[in-house]
C-alpha cells in the first residue's frame, strides 16, 4: 500500500523510464525517416497535447475494460483488471505523456545532422554502434529534457488517471486526485500541503533542468 506521494513519484519513475525506452526509437525514426507516414505518425503521437483528458481516458477505460478483447485476456491470464489498477495508470500515462518525450528528442536528433553519422559510417562503425556512441553523446540535452518534462507531466496528471484509475488509496490515488478528494471533503489545509508540496517540487525540477541545460550549452560551447 502506497501513499499518494509515493505512488506518484513511482508512476513517473516507471513512465519515464518505459517512454524513454519507446520514445527514443521513435523519435530516430521520426527525426530520420522521408516516409509518406511521418506527417500522420507524428499528428498521432502529438495528439494528447490537443485531446481532453477527460476523452482519452474514457476510452482508454473502454479499451481496457474486462468487456474489452485486451481487459478480458488479462483477466483471464492474471485474474486481475487492466483499469482500475497501477498497471492501467502506467499505460494512461505512456500514452499520454508520449508527445513530451519524443518531441524533444525528435528535435534534437535532427538538430544533430547526418554529418557526425556519416564521419562514423567512414570509420566503419555500424548504425547501431554510431547512434549509440555518437548520436546519443550529441543528444544529452534533448535526453534531460525529454526525461524532466515526462516525469513532471506525469506528476501532474488527473484526468486521464481518474478515468482509467479511479480513486483508490493506495493503490491508483495519485497526489492529484488527492488534492481533488480533500478540496471535495473541505479538507483544505491538506489539499494545501500537498499542493505547496507539488508546486515546489514541479519549480525545482525545471529550475534543475533549466539549470542542466544552460551549464551543458555552455561547456559544449
Amino acid at each position: 500500500m502506497l501513499g499518494p506521494i509515493a505512488l506518484t513519484i513511482l508512476l513517473a519513475l516507471t513512465t519515464t523510464v518505459a517512454l524513454l525506452l519507446i520514445g527514443t526509437p521513435l523519435a530516430w525514426w521520426l527525426a530520420n525517416t522521408r516516409s509518406r507516414l511521418k506527417p500522420i505518425i507524428e499528428a498521432v503521437t502529438a495528439l494528447p497535447l490537443v485531446l481532453p483528458p477527460t476523452v482519452l481516458g474514457f476510452y482508454l477505460l473502454v479499451f481496457l475494460s474486462p468487456t474489452s478483447p485486451i481487459g478480458s485476456f488479462w483477466v483471464s491470464l492474471t485474474g486481475t483488471t487492466l483499469t482500475f489498477s497501477f498497471l492501467g495508470l502506467l499505460i494512461a500515462s505512456i500514452l499520454y505523456s508520449l508527445p513530451f518525450t519524443v518531441q524533444p528528442l525528435q528535435a534534437t536528433f535532427e538538430s544533430i545532422g547526418k554529418a557526425p553519422l556519416e564521419a562514423a559510417a567512414s570509420l566503419r562503425a555500424s548504425p547501431i554502434d554510431a547512434f549509440f556512441s555518437v548520436a546519443v553523446p550529441l543528444s544529452a540535452r534533448g535526453f534531460l529534457t525529454a526525461s524532466v518534462l515526462t516525469f513532471a507531466h506525469t506528476v501532474g496528471e488527473f484526468g486521464v488517471v481518474l478515468m482509467v484509475g479511479g480513486n483508490i488509496p493506495g493503490k491508483t490515488q495519485v497526489i492529484s486526485i488527492a488534492v481533488y478528494e480533500h478540496v471535495e471533503t473541505l479538507q483544505y489545509s491538506q489539499a494545501h500541503l500537498l499542493s505547496a508540496g507539488l508546486l515546489v517540487f514541479s519549480f525545482v525540477v525545471l529550475l534543475i533542468a533549466y539549470g542542466s541545460n544552460r551549464r551543458y550549452s555552455v561547456r559544449v560551447a
